[in-house]
């Protein structure tokens, strides 16, 4: 971290991030955030999509997992089945 900067929260619970914090994390407006809250530590984290490569990354992982478990393509339609029907 470069400097620090101060801001303040408005009665609708809006924070702004300060100008030179957003230019320099290359923030712009629609980003969005994973937001933790603990004692009086408050955390924001960018969530951005994943490049093609990390996403085939992450379903080889997946599936290498998946098949680790034992778990076949008919549990999975299974699964999805069960869940579309307690809606």
């Amino acid at each position: 971290m470069n400097e620090l900067a101060t801001t303040k929260m408005s009665t609708k619970g809006q924070v702004v991030i300060p100008e030179a914090v957003r230019n320099r994390l290359g923030l712009h407006a629609g980003a969005q955030f994973v937001v933790l809250g603990e004692d009086d530590v408050l955390i924001m984290k960018t969530i951005s999509k994943p490049s093609m490569r990390e996403f085939d990354s992450l379903i080889k992982k997946a599936r290498k997992q998946a098949s680790s478990a034992g778990l076949k393509h008919a549990d999975i339609e299974e699964a999805i089945t069960a869940a579309r029907s307690e809606e």
